[in-house]
């Protein structure tokens, strides 16, 4: 294995960086501070996008920084997964970053799953803007009414009706869907078939946001936090109908692009919270530095420097599987890459958790307030031991998966 970066994902990877440290962090407090000070709560029909998003955008558009998680040299950076790991970290030390370079969840996972599985029609119609940043997507799978820790729980319908598909459901933490440039969703929902095992009874539908019976209920607050502009969303469907071409791949797919979708997405979400978990180390030794108390800089104060250690520590050994991991995608394909997967949706968010709370100890009330990043990198990292999985599913699917090795079946 080697996961040394490519002369071409360095390259990239510096570029980026350069990008971030000219054009988006000078300006990035003053972008969130703007939003937070209209305090729209959860009227999300009140968002709207500030210009500069926009004009970073086409920055980083001239400067070839653009869609750069795509393994697709004419439509993307034609970088692999391993090589675009590199970048990715780089923007996670941004909230504002990733959506630069069009490279935001749940968008990126979604233009995968039209890139790898969408047929031409639905590919000039959705996946073309979506590369070009012209709109936003949504991904609908978590329902309120069941556990969706396990998705066969899914009560959403998906049923087809002579050439449509009659849509039903709740779905919840539907994370963009208050985006006003949000034009399209990919709705995950049950169609029976009896013929079909277990996991062919689900299915991916796209579904304009515009389409009769498509509402948007609420707003959640994560931790008091809207996330405006862009949200996360309860949305009912109520015999919402879209045309029978508009299921992906066909009726009963759903599991099996599940799997190729979250798969690289893990990887983006776990090299992102790295480069917040840097972030925050950074942050932590800085202000650790230049803070006396008790007649000391506060960083050789209690075992501070022993958690600063422990820090290094954690984020090098969550890198070298994240990167392991994406390795394996690269070169055996994402089912031989499961346990690794697993693993490091576990381990990614845990040591960012790990790390921004000792960086919020190290400010003090500064750690909490909005006047550093560090809140909303803790928001992130106790959300995502959630998101796409609770840690327990995950440390589950470890445990059978090396069960299995011992003809353990169950």
């Amino acid at each position: 294995m080697n996961f040394q970066p490519s002369d071409r994902a360095k390259k990239t990877a510096d570029a980026v960086r350069a990008f971030i440290k000219t054009h988006i962090e000078p300006i990035e407090a003053e972008h969130w501070e703007g939003i937070l000070a209209q305090r729209h709560g959860g009227d999300w029909t009140q968002w709207t996008i500030p210009p500069r998003v926009e004009e970073l955008k086409a920055k980083a558009k001239a400067e070839g920084l653009w869609n750069l998680f795509l393994p697709d040299a004419e439509l993307g950076a034609g970088l692999s997964v391993l090589e675009y790991a590199f970048s990715c970290e780089e923007t996670g030390r941004s909230m504002m970053a990733p959506e630069i370079f069009n490279c935001n969840a749940p968008d990126t996972g979604n233009m995968e799953v039209l890139w790898k599985y969408g047929n031409a029609e639905q590919k000039a119609q959705w996946l073309t803007p979506l590369l070009a940043g012209e709109i936003r997507s949504v991904f609908f799978m978590t329902e309120p009414d069941v556990a969706s820790s396990d998705a066969t729980n899914m009560e959403a319908t998906a049923v087809v009706d002579g050439d449509h598909i009659v849509l039903n459901g709740k779905k919840w933490w539907s994370s963009g869907v208050g985006d006003p440039r949000c034009a399209i969703g990919i709705f995950m929902a049950r169609t029976p078939n009896p013929d079909e095992g277990r996991h062919g009874q689900h299915s991916m539908v796209l579904v304009p946001m515009n389409t009769p019976g498509v509402e948007i209920k609420r707003m959640l607050p994560v931790f008091g936090e809207y996330d405006e502009p862009h949200g996360h969303g309860e949305v009912h469907f109520t015999n919402v109908r879209v045309p029978v071409g508009n299921f992906i791949a066909g009726p009963g797919k759903g599991f099996e692009i599940a799997q190729g979708r979250l798969g690289p997405g893990r990887i983006h979400h776990c090299m992102r919270m790295l480069g917040a978990a840097e972030k925050s180390l950074e942050l932590a030794i800085q202000r650790g530095l230049k803070r006396v108390a008790f007649g000391k800089p506060i960083i050789n104060l209690g075992g501070n420097r022993e958690r600063i250690a422990e820090c290094r520590v954690a984020i090098d050994q969550a890198r070298l599987l994240t990167l392991q991991a994406a390795w394996k995608i690269d070169t055996l394909g994402v089912m031989a890459a499961l346990t690794d997967v697993a693993a490091i949706k576990v381990v990614a968010p845990n040591v960012l958790q790990q790390v921004v709370d000792f960086a919020i100890q190290i400010h003090g009330g500064m750690g909490v307030s909005h006047d550093t990043p560090l809140s909303a990198f803790f928001n992130q990292a106790r959300s995502l031991r959630l998101a796409d999985g609770p840690d327990e599913v995950h440390k589950g699917m470890i445990a059978r998966l090396e069960l299995m090795k011992y003809g353990v079946s169950r």
